[in-house]
């Protein structure tokens, strides 16, 4: 049986696959020709990450196919109801890349307090002629520690996220619609934890009381979660950290809350108009960057390809 890995997966999801009996291609088809290719060569499973979009087209045009894997926890490039309709199982790995996501938050958010995202554009330019005053200009950075972190999404990531927090010693806030409270089991090295629980609150009350915002929610279908309104209510000085989806901030509000300084920096891994950010978000001093790599790291993608690899093996033997 044929899966077809059309954004890549990892060496250890192709040997778990290979080892179930599976044939694993991992050729990159346009996304004009996935349909065609998936019935040229007979493939049953169609894994993507982000890039391939599978829509009721592929899945109308393709009767072969038994499983669409998604290598990651959003799955909005996939018409999931539809597909289900179909009686093709649809899965993911929502909890594969919970602490990447999580970790790329901090890299955000200690740019933010250090002025990192700003410094690293000005010490190439000017840092062999104009140290003394680049060495003033980031002189004020400030700790995270003792801060108040909301986090909008108390899912698996806003967990994970809640728990490097609480080891920096942060105060955490969380506001969710459907989780009223969670217990966070912070581990240590050494084997040693601690349970924290928090209740979860109004939207309004976290945009009141947080230094610094973190998003961790799917999709809008409608509306943002975070505009002018929302700016307005918030702290001067706050921080935002998107590494959810595009979509879910209004960028136009932001730009003029960082103008304004009500916003002292946001962190952004996604974009409204991605894969082509507005360029007005791509060269504002207060932003730092990165190119929707929240899942990116090498023991993600080897924890998702072998999450991918065990349910599809289950899944299918299920079947015979």
């Amino acid at each position: 049986m044929k899966v077809l890995a059309n954004d890549g997966i990892s060496k250890s999801g192709i040997i778990a696959l290979e080892d179930a009996g599976f044939e694993v291609i991992t050729t990159k088809v346009a996304q004009e020709q996935v349909a065609n290719y998936i019935n040229t060569n007979d493939v049953a499973v169609l894994l993507v990450r982000s890039a391939t979009k599978v829509r009721k087209d592929i899945i109308d045009t393709c009767p072969g196919l038994k499983i669409i894997g998604r290598g990651g926890v959003g799955m909005d490039n996939i018409d999931v109801e539809y597909a289900r309709e179909k009686g093709i199982h649809v899965i993911n790995t929502p909890a594969s890349s919970s602490d990447s996501v999580a970790e790329l938050v901090f890299a955000h958010l200690f740019s933010g307090v250090r002025f990192l995202y700003d410094s690293n554009r000005q010490m190439p330019l000017e840092g062999d002629s104009n140290f003394e005053a680049l060495k003033k200009a980031y002189a004020n950075g400030i700790e995270l520690r003792g801060k108040t972190l909301g986090i909008i999404g108390f899912g698996r990531i806003g967990r994970s996220v809640a728990r490097v927090a609480l080891g920096l010693g942060m105060k955490v806030i969380a506001s969710d619609k459907f989780v009223g409270e969670a217990a966070i089991r912070v581990d240590f090295y050494n084997g040693q934890f601690i349970n924290v629980d928090i209740v979860t609150e109004p939207l309004e009350d976290l945009f009141k009381h947080a230094d610094f915002i973190t998003l961790h929610v799917p999709a809008q279908d409608g509306g943002y979660v975070i505009g002018k309104p929302e700016f307005e209510i918030m702290k001067d000085g706050v921080g935002i950290v998107n590494a959810s989806r595009g979509g879910v901030i209004d960028e136009v509000a932001l730009i003029d809350a960082l103008d304004s300084g009500k916003v002292a920096f946001a962190g952004l891994d996604v974009f409204e108009e991605e894969p082509t950010p507005a360029v007005q978000v791509l060269m504002h001093p207060k932003v730092s960057l990165t190119p929707h790599i929240g899942a990116a790291t090498l023991e993600a993608q080897d924890r998702i390809g072998t999450e991918l690899a065990e349910q599809i093996s289950s899944l299918l033997k299920s079947e015979k």
